[in-house]
């Protein structure tokens, strides 16, 4: 019996006779039945029609599992059931959810299923689903590239789809699947760029990538005449001054594109018109990728005359987290090379802080030496003579070698800077010396006759400095003109010969080059120092030193064995050599694409698409015309036409097309012939692109007559449509006044489009007079979204702020921190990635709900409290009035600076005010009353330990000192493993600062991460320290005065780190 249980065991049936037989028929004779027979029967079971046997399968296969039995052959089965079942529910979160988790089942047997799944799903009613099978297509092509051709099908039919919801994540799996096949783009480029506005952040960065790369495949570039105008003068603000070679093909290319202009005015394609007006809003998102997504589009597609509006853009993005801050600078940065006229006007914005950290600083020294010219270079060399007293001596370092470019770039100051260096010679510090003269040395190269004094200093100094990059810069420099210095290059060499063995190897190497050189042009005095310095090399350790004193005595001793090569020792050794050319670390990295990866590590990363070069000829612009349904063609053409009259496609700004656009300042001179025809190529295409707008508002106007027809409760919803009416014309006429209000650097087109501009709004204002007023007042508001980076508020308490700070745009770019205590509300910013916690719910609050979160800004009118900022929203049918709080009750010590009253809130509107709170560094709650007009509400808020800090900038030495004392009872330290998500150290940075309000601080070792900050109200200080260890170990240290507030500190930050 024991010999067929065993043989039962393997082949998979039961272990004893008392258990009965699972997944066969028992009148088969169970002993031998083989498997694929029992497990045929499942599957005959599970594809059955009836839930009955089904769920008896299922339950046989879960006893199975748990009596060690291989089931997986079924898998496929069982997938197919749960999956059907829940990808057929009536619910679209549970439809959406199940082809989710379909999708992520990395099993390659189940690939029919899924792709099944995903057709299904991409002609779902509900947009959610539609878009969760967007996600799923790269999940599948991941899993399955062989299906690729049938996912396409599945690209181009969601690629059709007229929803924001789904744009974004179609063309996230377009760009994995087949970035490739630009011809799905080009009947649906169109509605993504109209679409572009409303969809949601993440799949705005993704469309304007794409569409950046689509653009550059399909129109022509509207800076080619220019660029062939400018390209000698680029090319020598980094090029030596004797490019005399390069002069007679500059004018020959000069000729062409003079030629080229006269013969052939640029036209912008309204497609390309199209795709640059509708970004340019986007350049106010709160988002900072998006944002950066915008103005890349703008550097490598807009015209030279329109760049210059994302500058404003970008330096906004300055005020952000020091992450966000350095990548925007390295952009900024490559776009001041090519296009340094841009951010001139906004150059104190790149001053440095103290509180920056290193890289930050450095970057932002990279731009203003590539921003300074002969009219800014005095306030920017002020600006670098206080960095050089930082105690950042990296910083230090990288300020002298920008003054180095400076007085390279900049041939007026060249002398006032080597004075400065000079000056530098007899700092403390050994550090800044060192660099001064490796600087000294680069610029003395340009005109060393005049600076013999210089280079007689820089000898004295070889006894002090102990830099070997230094020492061997000085060397150099005495060798190379041991002419101008004829009595102390021997006495130099005699003190380096003493110290020879002692040296670093490149010193050495520079010492038998001295010896060398003076041995040609003073034999008399240097002949033994010589040969001993070369007896010395003979023997040394490094063999590059040994081969350099071998080779050098054959050249410069001649004797009977010796070559030819030994009467051209002197031309050898002291021939001229060129000035080096010291240039920007960004100078070619343009060829990436900007806010890339690749950009960023200036490497080619994996998944990059190159970005393709402007075509010669324009391809052909009907193949994004797309052809209209013949049922759309009905007896309503002249509803239509009205429709047309009342809306125009676009917006009230549409006369900016055809040859006004050029960005050429020479196309002025245009015949009205050209104008006339390019009209009429731009109503031929927007007859097109209006056909899916149109089909969209008919669908709205019939949707509100059925409504009128139901009841007379409609009001709203047409109040509603008015009001988005309203907010569509008045973007579109702020977007005008931002033109006419920035500075261009081609006025002459410029000034043609505003005047287009202005009869449009002329005609549209005749057609639309009843809404005048409110467009004038909306107009205002949307013109501070392109001063602010904050949402305008139709609140009359908030407005009144947001004027103040428009008129005060100068002193705020200046300086980028505004004091004044009357700015505090207006300055702190809704950011994405803070936190908001609930308040008051809108039931509670009968319509009117507040939601809170802490800004981790400074509260202006007391820094010792936290700001926490409040957005009302008023959800109601009628207004809110004299919003207020009262009664505070609080803890002793604790204080609260009230909000101003919000007098009037309107329904449907939404309104931000900040208040300061004094927690008294705890996290006990401060409680309160938020009062209407009508009602009272009992509200507290309650703080997470981490805010109650504010970031301090402190080095690594300062930070060690203050650990130290920190110790015993006031450090607390745990063990932890770190989570999946959690592993590298840009996530574990990302996870401590949203834990706790802490600054970076510098730190030489790659395991470990370090944190500083003080506690708001008492100041107390608060290390943290994360040393990364094996396999995911690490272990965090908080070192805190407050030993209660560490211990808090430390169990919010282990939760962040561990999930």
């Amino acid at each position: 019996m024991s010999a067929s249980s065993a043989f039962n065991d393997e082949k998979g049936g039961s272990s004893s006779v008392g258990e009965p037989e699972y997944g066969h028929d028992p009148a088969s004779g169970g002993i031998f039945s083989s498997d694929y027979k029992r497990h045929d029967d499942l599957k005959e079971m599970l594809d059955s029609n009836k839930d009955s046997l089904k769920l008896e399968a299922m339950k046989r296969i879960v006893a199975m599992i748990a009596r060690g039995k291989n089931a997986s052959d079924l898998f496929p089965a069982v997938v197919k059931n749960v999956a059907c079942k829940n990808i057929e529910d009536p619910n679209q979160l549970i439809r959406a959810s199940a082809l989710r988790v379909l999708s992520s089942i990395r099993v390659t047997i189940i690939v029919p299923i899924m792709m099944l799944a995903i057709k299904e799903a991409a002609s779902d009613m509900s947009p959610y689903v539609r878009k969760t099978a967007a996600h799923a297509i790269p999940k599948l092509y991941s899993l399955d590239p062989e299906q690729k051709d049938q996912l396409i099908e599945v690209i181009e039919k969601l690629l059709a789809d007229k929803t924001t919801l789904v744009a974004g994540s179609v063309v996230m799996a377009f760009e994995e699947v087949c970035p490739e096949r630009i011809d799905l783009i080009h009947k649906n480029y169109r509605k993504l760029c109209n679409l572009l506005i409303d969809v949601e952040e993440w799949g705005q960065v993704v469309i304007i990538n794409m569409l950046t790369r689509y653009a550059r495949t399909q129109f022509l570039n509207p800076n080619i005449n220019e660029s062939l105008l400018e390209e000698g003068g680029e090319k020598t603000f980094y090029g030596s001054d004797d490019e005399d070679d390069e002069d007679d093909e500059e004018k020959e290319k000069k000729e062409e594109a003079a030629a080229m202009v006269k013969r052939k005015p640029y036209v912008m394609d309204p497609d390309h018109r199209l795709l640059l007006r509708n970004t340019k809003p986007l350049l106010q998102s709160r988002n900072a990728a998006v944002v950066m997504a915008v103005a890349q589009l703008y550097f490598h597609l807009a015209p030279k005359a329109e760049v210059g509006v994302i500058a404003k853009a970008l330096v906004r993005l300055l005020r952000s987290h020091s992450e966000v801050q350095y990548v925007v600078l390295q952009n900024v940065a490559t776009m001041t090379i090519k296009r340094r006229g841009m951010f001139e006007p906004y150059l104190k914005s790149f001053y440095i802080r103290s509180t920056d950290p290193t890289q930050i600083k450095v970057l932002k020294l990279e731009v203003l030496t590539n921003l300074a010219n002969e009219t800014n270079i005095s306030t920017i060399l002020r600006e670098f003579q206080t960095y050089i007293k930082s105690m950042d001596k990296d910083f230090v370092a990288a300020t002298i070698q920008a003054i180095g470019r400076c007085a390279t770039n900049i041939g007026e100051v060249r002398d006032t800077c080597l004075n400065g260096l000079v000056q530098l010679l007899s700092n403390r510090d050994e550090l800044v010396v060192a660099e001064s003269v490796v600087v000294i040395k680069k610029l003395l190269q340009m005109q060393p006759e005049k600076h013999s004094d210089i280079i007689k200093h820089m000898a004295k100094l070889t006894d002090n400095i102990q830099v070997p990059m230094a020492r061997a810069s000085i060397l150099w420099l005495i060798g190379e003109y041991c002419e101008h210095v004829p009595k102390i290059a021997p006495d130099v060499l005699r003190k380096m010969a003493k110290s020879f063995t002692n040296e670093e190897d490149i010193v050495k190497l520079q010492i038998i080059n001295l010896a060398a050189k003076l041995y040609l042009t003073n034999s008399k005095q240097t002949k033994l120092l010589t040969q001993y310095v070369l007896n010395l090399a003979k023997y040394d350790q490094n063999y590059d030193i040994r081969d350099r004193a071998r080779f050098i005595r054959q050249l410069i001793v001649p004797t009977d064995k010796s070559g030819a090569l030994s009467k051209y020792a002197k031309k050898l050794f002291l021939a001229l050599k060129p000035a080096p050319v010291l240039e920007s670390p960004f100078k070619d990295r343009d060829h990436f694409q900007l806010g890339s990866l690749s950009h960023l590590l200036n490497a080619k990363a994996g998944g990059y698409q190159e970005l393709p070069d402007w075509p010669e000829a324009a391809p052909d612009p009907s193949v994004r015309n797309v052809e209209v349904p013949e049922w759309t063609k009905c007896s309503s053409r002249e509803k239509r036409k009205e429709k047309k009259v009342e809306k125009p496609f676009y917006s009230d700004s549409e006369g900016e097309s055809g040859p006004t656009e050029s960005a050429d300042s020479e196309s002025d001179s245009a015949s009205g012939s050209e104008s006339r025809s390019a009209s009429v190529s731009e109503e031929s295409r927007s007859g097109s692109e209006s056909e899916e707008s149109e089909e969209e508002g008919e669908g709205e106007e019939e949707e509100k007559e059925r409504i009128k027809e139901a009841s007379q409760s409609s009001e709203e919803e047409e109040r509603k449509i008015k009001r988005k009416s309203k907010q569509r014309k008045s973007e579109s006429e702020s977007e005008s006044e931002e033109e006419e209000e920035e500075e261009s650097e081609s006025e002459s087109s410029q000034s043609e489009a505003e005047s287009e501009d202005s009869e449009s709004e002329a005609e549209v204002k005749k057609k639309k007079k009843p809404a005048k007023k409110e467009s004038k007042n909306e107009k205002k508001e949307m013109s501070l979204l392109d001063l602010d980076d904050f949402e305008p508020t139709p609140s009359p308490q908030v407005t009144p702020v947001n004027t103040f700070l428009s008129n005060s745009l100068v002193t705020d770019l200046e300086g980028l921190s505004l004091t004044d205590t009357v700015l505090a509300p207006a300055t702190i910013a809704p950011s994405s990635a803070l936190k908001s916690f609930e308040l008051l719910h809108r039931i509670t609050g009968e319509g009117l709900s507040v939601e809170y979160c802490f800004s981790r800004q400074p509260f202006s009118p007391d820094a010792h409290m936290v700001a926490v900022q409040m957005q009302f929203t008023n959800s109601a049918a009628s207004e809110a009035k004299s919003l207020h709080m009262e009664d505070a009750k609080l803890q002793s010590g604790m204080r609260v600076k009230e909000f101003p009253e919000i007098e009037v809130l309107p329904a449907g509107e939404t309104a931000t005010v900040v208040m300061g709170i004094d927690f008294c560094d705890s996290t006990q709650a401060a409680n309160f009353q938020l009062c209407t007009h009508t009602r009272k509400f009992f509200v507290s808020i309650q703080p997470p330990v981490g805010e109650l800090m504010t970031p301090v900038f402190m080095t690594e030495n300062e930070f060690k000192k203050e650990q130290g004392q920190l110790m015993g009872m006031n450090e607390i330290s745990e063990k932890l493993t770190l989570g999946d998500k959690c592993q590298n150290e840009h996530a574990i940075v990302q996870r401590v600062t949203a834990a706790a309000n802490l600054s970076r601080v510098p730190c030489g070792s790659d395991k470990e991460c370090r944190f500083a900050g003080r506690t708001v109200t008492s100041g107390s200080l608060v290390l943290v320290t994360v040393a990364t260890k094996e396999e995911g170990a690490a272990q965090l240290t908080v070192n805190c005065e407050k030993m209660v507030i560490g211990t808090m500190l430390v169990k919010d930050i282990l939760l962040g780190l561990t999930q």
